[in-house]
Parts: C-alpha cells; sequence; structure tokens
C-alpha cells in the first residue's frame, strides 16, 4: 500500500478528531462516515500473508509433540547441538549450564554451634527434622525429592531479598545475588533429576504444598530480620542434606536400593559418563549440598564479623 493510499485512508479519522476538537470547520470534513473505515495491516514481524492464506508463523515455535504453541510475537528457539552432533533436548538448562562437581570437597565438616544464633539455628533443624525421619525413615527416594522442594526456597529468597536491597540502596551486591540464585537453580535440578526416576504420590505432593508455604514464608521473615541467621539455618540444613545423602549411599551399597541407571537428564547436567548409575547421580548431589553448606557458613560468617555480603567475594560457579 502506497503512502497515497495509506493516508486517503486514514484522513476520515484524522479529519473527526479535528472536528471533534472543533478545530475544523470545512464542508468536506462533515461528509466523511467514519464506520465505513476499511481494515488495513501495517506491516509486522508476523510471516503470515494475507494473499497466501497462512495463518502460522513462517519458524513456528512447535512442541514435542509437534503443536504449534506461538503466533509472531514467539521466539524460534535456538538449535544446540552436543559435541557429538545430536540435538540437545533440554529447554530447562544449556550446554553452557552444564558442569562436572568437584567431588573431593570434605562432606564431614560440621560448624560447631558457638553463639545464641548458632544454636537456635542449629536446634531449630535438628527439631525439623525428627518428623522427616519418622515419615520417610529409609525412603531415600521419597525423602529426596521432598528435601529439595525445601533445598531450593533459600537461595531464591535470599537472591530475591539482596536483589530489592540492591535496587533500594543504587549498590552492587558483589555478586551475592547471582550466587544465591545459582544455588536455588542447582537444587531445583536435583529434583527435576529425581522425578525422572520416580513421581510422589498425592499425600507426597500435599505434604510438599504444604511444608513449601510454611516454610518459604518463616524462611523470607528470619531473612528480613537476621539474614546471618537465615544462613546458618540454611548451612545446617546442607549438612542433614549431606548426611542424609551419605544414607542412600551406603543403602545402595549394601544392595538395600536398586541401582539403576542414571537419568538422561542427570548425565547432561553432571557431564557424567553414558553408563552412570544412580550412585553416580547421588553421589554429585551429596557434593552439590556440601558445597551450598559452604557457602551459606561463609554469608553467615561474614555477617557475624559485622560486614555484609558484599564486601566480600561471591563463590559464583563454586560447584
Amino acid at each position: 500500500m502506497s503512502s497515497r493510499s495509506i493516508y486517503r485512508t486514514l484522513r476520515p479519522v484524522l479529519s473527526s478528531s479535528v472536528l471533534s476538537s472543533g478545530l475544523g470547520t470545512g464542508h468536506g470534513i462533515k461528509g466523511h462516515v467514519i464506520s465505513h473505515l476499511p481494515t488495513i495491516r501495517f506491516s509486522s514481524s508476523d510471516a503470515s500473508s494475507s494473499a497466501t492464506g497462512n495463518s502460522q508463523p513462517e519458524n513456528p515455535v512447535r512442541t514435542a509433540d509437534g503443536k504449534v504453541i506461538s503466533t509472531y510475537w514467539g521466539i524460534p528457539p535456538t538449535k544446540i547441538t552436543k559435541p557429538d552432533g545430536s540435538a540437545w533436548k533440554w529447554n530447562c538448562f544449556q550446554p553452557w549450564d552444564s558442569y562436572k562437581p568437584d567431588v573431593s570437597i570434605d562432606v564431614t565438616k560440621h560448624h560447631k554451634p558457638s553463639n545464641f544464633t548458632d544454636k537456635f539455628a542449629y536446634w531449630t533443624v535438628q527439631t525439623l527434622k525428627i518428623p522427616v525421619q519418622l515419615f520417610f525413615q529409609r525412603k531415600h527416594m521419597c525423602h529426596a525429592m521432598l528435601l529439595e522442594t525445601v533445598a531450593a526456597v533459600p537461595g531464591m529468597v535470599g537472591g530475591m531479598l539482596l536483589h530489592l536491597k540492591s535496587l533500594r540502596r543504587f549498590e552492587h551486591s558483589g555478586g551475592w545475588i547471582k550466587a544465591l540464585l545459582e544455588e536455588a537453580e542447582n537444587e531445583r535440578m536435583h529434583l527435576m533429576t529425581f522425578i525422572e526416576l520416580s513421581q510422589p504420590k498425592w499425600y507426597e505432593r500435599a505434604i510438599v504444598f504444604a511444608v513449601q508455604g510454611v516454610f518459604f514464608n518463616a524462611y523470607f521473615l528470619s531473612y528480613v530480620i537476621s539474614p546471618k541467621l537465615a544462613h546458618r539455618i540454611t548451612g545446617y540444613l546442607e549438612e542433614e542434606a549431606v548426611n542424609s545423602y551419605t544414607e542412600f549411599l551406603n543403602d545402595i551399597d549394601a544392595g538395600k536400593f536398586e541401582n539403576s541407571p542414571a537419568p538422561a537428564i542427570a548425565i547432561d547436567y553432571w557431564r557424567l559418563p553414558k553408563d552412570a548409575t544412580l550412585r553416580d547421580v547421588v553421589f554429585v548431589i551429596r557434593a552439590d549440598e556440601a558445597h551450598h553448606r559452604d557457602i551459606n557458613h561463609y554469608a553467615s560468617d561474614i555477617q557475624f564479623q559485622g560486614r555484609e555480603l558484599k564486601e566480600a567475594p561471591a563463590p559464583i560457579g563454586y560447584h
């Protein structure tokens, strides 16, 4: 459509606006009927064409079963391949998010409570551990799934509150926002791995729904009131997670739990060998939990010394 024809099409609208504002008094303006204004479509990023009758974009985004899920607003996904040339099938993480964890980390470390805040954090975690142990006992897979739905909360809450603090104060966070959000994402990937092996029952989902709601709000309040207490609680939670996964490994080694093949998502995320087993997965997850233990005790120690997190370099990418 030429610029002249566009002008002729829009002229009634422009004229009507002028007339309603009291600026136009010419006879030609009153003679136009706006209701007969034809509908026109200006150029856009839509690949569809009225001439061809194509109602779909040129490169639509499709689901795994081939259904189109985008309009021209959609952004086509980048095609990524593995080093061996096969297609990368995960949307929840990319190849550059995968890593080989440091499994040489000391899993026996423990922060000995030395003041009231430490003792409060320690005994809070010990108290919460009692009903969990009574309910799950040796049901390691169910226990792991519940554990990860809780363990992924502190990093997200801490990162969110530090993000807001950074915006309020017009200052950098020292990288701690990224470090804590990395922790939350890593914990979530643990959960995504376990659900490839076992699906929670309806009552386990109900427990997760209730526990997550209570724990999120409680942890949010504790972080607002005392970040050093919140990080210390998380540090002790991660210590218990390390102990829990150690028991899991012991039962696998004793033949009490089937050492099934590792799911594909775990092999790609932790860069495990293709013949990796469940034991290999639990082993690297335990190492992740030990790193999270260190990060949170470290964050609490910084604040116990009267300093802010931004004053110390954040352990970004600490695996």
